[in-house]
This record gives C-alpha cells, sequence and structure tokens, in this order.
C-alpha cells in the first residue's frame, strides 16, 4: 500500500514519513525542500521512499496513479509565514490543498487525510470547543485551513474518503527541527539563555501534542474503517493537554531543575482556545503516548548533546524571509542562470 505525503519533508512529514516507512508502507514524499533534503537523511536511503521534489501547486497528478491515501500536509505552517505574502498563502495553504484533493479524487486514490489546526477556533476562551463548534480565524493560516476545510470535505463520497485533523500545537523533536513551537521554544531559552520566553501575559491557553502522536493520528485515520472517518472533522490531541503558557513555563522550569526565569515578550496574545478531544478517543480509540513533559526532556537533551542546534532553519519565518531576500539578490545579478 503506498502513501503520498505532501510536505513530506517538514517538521511534522518527516516523522510521519518515518513511521510509515517502519510499519512497513511504501512512501511517495512530495515537497518543494526550502529547508533541504537532510530533514529525509534518516530514511533516505529506504527503498520502500520515492522522493519527488515538487510543488502542490503544479506537480503532474500522474504521480497520484498507484497511491491508495494521501496525507496532505504541504502549507506555509504557521501565522508569522502566512503573513509574509497573504496571497501566496492563499494560494498554496487553501487552492494548493484543493487541487491535491481534487486531483486525488480523480485519480483514484481511496483517502485523502487534511492537515488542519486547532488555529481555526481563535478567541474562545470560555467555553471547551470540539468540532461543532463555530469557527473563529484569526489569521491568514487559520483562515485557509478553514477554506480548505469547507471546500474539500464535500468531496467525500462512498469511493473517496476524506478527513480533516485540526491538530494541537505540536512539539517534540523532528529531523526538521522548529523551535518557532511554544514548547521547543521555551526549552531552547531555558537552555541557552536561563530564560524562559513567554508571550504577555501567561494566561493563553493552548492546546499541545506531540509530533510523534499527531502523525500517529494521520495512521490510525488511514486505518480505521471508512464509516468511521469519512466526512469527519478530529481534534487531534487530548484534554490533559490543553494548559496555559504559565503553566507550561513553569512546568519547563520544574522539570528541567536548572535555573531559569521567566522573560516577558509581545502584546497580550489573543489566541486562546481549549479544546476537547474526545470524539478521536471515542470513536477512534486514539490517545496520546507522549506527554508535554516528555517533550520538553527529549528537546533538551537533544540540545545537551549536540543533536540539535539552534540555526535560521529552526525558525520558520526568518528561514523564509532569508530566502526571499537571497531570491531577491540573486535576480540582480543572474544571466542565463549562471552568476560567473
Amino acid at each position: 500500500m503506498k502513501v503520498l505525503v505532501t510536505g513530506g519533508a517538514g517538521y511534522i512529514g518527516s516523522v510521519m514519513i518515518q513511521l510509515l516507512l517502519e510499519k512497513g508502507y511504501k512512501v511517495k514524499c512530495l515537497d518543494r525542500f526550502f529547508f533541504g533534503k537532510e530533514t529525509l537523511k534518516n530514511v533516505i536511503s529506504n527503498p520502500n521512499l520515492e522522493i519527488i521534489k515538487d510543488d502542490v501547486r503544479w506537480f503532474n497528478p500522474e504521480i497520484l496513479k498507484d497511491v491508495h491515501a494521501v496525507f496532505d500536509l504541504a502549507a506555509l505552517s504557521n501565522d508569522p509565514s502566512g503573513e509574509l505574502d497573504p496571497a501566496k498563502t492563499y494560494d498554496i495553504n487553501y487552492l494548493g490543498r484543493l487541487r491535491v484533493a481534487k486531483l486525488s479524487k480523480e485519480y483514484g486514490v481511496e483517502r485523502y487525510v487534511l492537515a488542519s489546526s486547532c488555529s481555526v477556533y481563535g478567541f474562545r476562551e470560555k467555553i471547551l470547543l470540539d468540532e461543532r463548534s463555530p469557527l473563529n480565524p484569526l489569521t491568514t493560516y487559520a483562515k485557509c485551513n478553514m477554506l480548505a476545510e469547507r471546500d474539500i470535505l464535500p468531496l467525500a463520497d462512498e469511493k473517496f474518503t476524506v478527513t480533516v485533523l485540526r491538530q494541537a500545537t505540536v512539539y517534540g523533536l523532528s529531523p526538521r527541527m522548529r523551535f518557532d513551537l511554544a514548547i521547543n521554544g521555551m526549552v531552547l531559552g531555558a537552555f541557552k539563555h536561563g530564560k524562559i520566553p513567554v508571550m504577555r501575559d501567561g494566561t493563553q491557553w493552548r492546546p499541545f501534542v506531540h509530533v510523534k502522536d499527531t502523525s500517529r493520528a494521520f495512521i490510525t485515520v488511514m486505518e480505521s474503517p471508512k464509516e468511521k472517518v469519512n466526512g469527519q472533522i478530529f481534534n487531534v490531541g487530548s484534554d490533559e493537554q490543553n494548559l496555559q503558557i504559565f503553566q507550561l513555563a513553569k512546568m519547563i522550569k520544574d522539570t528541567l531543575e536548572i535555573p531559569v526565569e521567566i522573560e516577558w515578550y509581545g502584546s497580550p496574545d489573543k489566541r486562546s482556545y481549549r479544546v476537547s478531544f474526545n470524539k478521536i478517543k471515542s470513536m477512534l480509540d486514539f490517545k496520546p503516548k507522549y506527554t508535554p513533559k516528555d517533550g520538553i526532556m527529549e528537546v533538551y537533551e537533544a540540545l545537551k548533546n549536540g543533536k540539535v542546534e539552534d540555526t535560521i532553519k529552526t525558525r520558520t519565518v526568518e528561514w523564509y524571509k532569508h530566502l526571499l531576500e537571497t531570491h531577491k539578490l540573486l535576480k540582480e545579478v543572474l544571466m542565463r542562470d549562471v552568476i560567473l
């Protein structure tokens, strides 16, 4: 059985592909490789992995011919990067994924799973949100997720199973490491500077999920009976991992047992929400295996042992800005695609 993972070299995708290969699946990875192919270095020699360097907006749909399932992760992957160029975000995160879904159906793919985000709920501080709650997306990234959900779910029929996974804020180690995510970034601050960066005022709620657990959720959906998942939306995470940011900072301080202090920054964050994960637990018997403490320790140990480094590539929006600036510079000097 073959699975296509768009955005397969990204933070979640690179972990997901490893899990799929370990379970014996054949995998196609479609990615632009903004962060290089080294994110797949642990699996690149696996004979069951096919790597396709392309873009969801214009890839050749023939690659879908022998595919059973598509995990559609390709996107500008957070709120700040989504605001760099809202029109491009709309083009990639909404229209690009809609194209993947429509072509998947046309070419006989049986399963399609859309990677969405709990950020579609926006500011809903006083209630526990479930999959039926009204949406209130506050950013271009969140709005594009909402639009993709709206237009892809109706494609579902008895031959084409469509499922949406609204993921909590992800944390944990990945070959494409990110330190622009709450838990990972706070651990980095504690390790490098003895300071845990906390966006004011720390009372905002966030749901969290480990990168391996959200990857497991995609596989669980694919392996579940169609009648349980077709046309369904599932929040991915666990009720126990709804945390306020200041609680998280205290957890990091207590877990690491190193001298650290809180460093406040920014304006008060309006993105506050608590989410119910009862549906995925009750319908699919899905429960996360990892806790924030597990993620805190694995990221800290990896930093301490030199297995991961804080480079510009670990901060998504900074790396995109660097690529855009480099592209602008090269356009000014290139002739016939060469410099010299």
